[in-house]
């Protein structure tokens, strides 16, 4: 056993001063290694199980002694890095993808086919993401997953098909205003009150989006109220997943991996089904057949991009919080609607900028409502800092002054 001082940082996963202190350190013929710390019990929320970005997952690995060996975390800074250029990285492609899909009219039919083709990559990037962790029993009950499945469909599918009948940036925004949908479902499932604050942000992100409509039904020539009305469909079938999920996950404790299995698992065999019985299953294969590349090759990767586009914010979630992981979404489908207007031409207003604008309030104020002493307590320690640099340059100032 050998005592020495070195500089020791604590916990890459979180910010931290770093400190000296004597450590003790256990030399063995296969290496030294730190002791390993007590582990902390999974988060309440719904990202419990999600694998956080550090090299190799976070988790100490065992030795042939019997030991543990903590694996290498990135800086805060580097994880943060990963994170956000993972998200834009995914959901940019996600979003391209998606509305190149459907610039061709002859592929704007076939909107539920390309949706059957991600739920399957889903299920399968979810199955051998359960088997690299390591299987476990199934919490929630089966049931449970029938109706989860629908409503994953009904999401999926119907937003998925909106974007043939609607400008791209108009579903964007549709989905950016998902927490009016929220509220309405909060109160009738789950019973929940809303303060003054997320009353204002949901009337923002309704005058925004109303506006919003308004600007794209004169200007745009693929307006059409069939697309509203399956976005609108989309988010309400939204607002009730989310609060089935919280309240499944909350009571089972099931971890999202499970959830993202048998969801998208069960929705395959119910489009599967749909599309047999409508009588668009076989045409709808030969024509993704006849054209495999602008077909199979857009709904693969747009399957591969959503998935780890998911991934990447759940781990943000994880790591750094909702708060941050909000803002850097947000800003990402604000580049996503600026990217829409630059790589494929559409008639333009300005009327566009400012109910987007209005949209974004409306979100800023459901996430400080969610987040107020967090972001009061980063205010005021932002301003305090100021202040305190403002007085350090006026007394180097007069001290100057004084020596001439």
């Amino acid at each position: 056993m050998i005592r020495c001082m070195r500089h020791v940082p604590l916990d890459f996963g979180r910010p931290h001063k770093p400190l000296f202190c004597a450590r003790v350190l256990h030399v063995h013929r296969s290496g030294i290694f730190r002791k390993p710390t007590m582990a902390t019990g999974p988060p309440s929320s719904s990202s419990e199980h999600v694998v956080n970005m550090t090299n190799g997952g976070g988790q100490d690995r065992p030795t042939e002694t019997g030991k543990t060996v903590p694996k290498y975390h990135l800086p805060m800074l580097a994880q943060f890095s990963i994170g956000v250029a993972g998200i834009f990285f995914f959901y940019l492609i996600y979003g391209y993808v998606q509305e190149l899909f459907f610039r061709e009219p002859e592929r704007k039919p076939f909107g539920w086919y390309l949706t059957l083709v991600q739920f399957a990559c889903y299920t399968l990037l979810a199955s051998v993401e359960m088997k690299w962790k390591g299987c476990q029993p199934r919490s929630i009950p089966l049931k449970t997953y029938v109706f989860l499945a629908f409503l994953t469909v009904g999401t999926m599918g119907m937003s998925n098909s909106s974007v043939g009948y609607l400008n791209y940036p108009t579903q964007v925004i549709f989905k950016c205003c998902k927490l009016i949908p929220v509220m309405i479902g909060g109160v009738l499932i789950q019973g929940k009150k809303y303060g003054p604050i997320d009353v204002s942000a949901a009337l923002c992100m309704s005058v925004g989006l109303i506006f919003f409509i308004l600007a794209d039904s004169t200007v745009s020539p693929n307006f059409n109220h069939t697309g509203i009305l399956m976005i609108s469909t989309a988010l309400c079938a939204d607002a009730v997943i989310g609060n089935v999920q919280e309240k499944a996950m909350k009571t089972y404790e099931a971890s999202n991996n499970e959830v993202v299995l048998y969801s998208y698992a069960i929705g395959f065999f119910y489009i599967l089904f749909y599309l047999f019985v409508n009588g668009n299953l076989f045409s709808s294969f030969w024509f993704f057949y006849e054209h495999p590349t602008e077909t199979y090759g857009y709904a693969f990767l747009y399957g591969l991009s959503g998935f780890f586009g998911v991934s990447f914010v759940l781990s943000m979630i994880r790591t750094f919080g909702a708060l941050m992981t909000v803002t850097v979404t947000t800003c990402r489908k604000a580049v996503t609607i600026v990217l829409s207007f630059v790589f494929f031409t559409k008639p333009f207003t300005m009327q566009y900028v400012w109910s987007g604008l209005l949209v974004l309030l409306g979100i800023f104020l459901n996430v400080y409502s969610k987040n107020r002493h967090k972001i009061n307590n980063l205010l005021s320690d932002s301003v305090r800092r100021l202040i305190i640099c403002l007085q350090q340059r006026e007394s180097k100032v007069q001290h100057q002054t004084m020596e001439v």
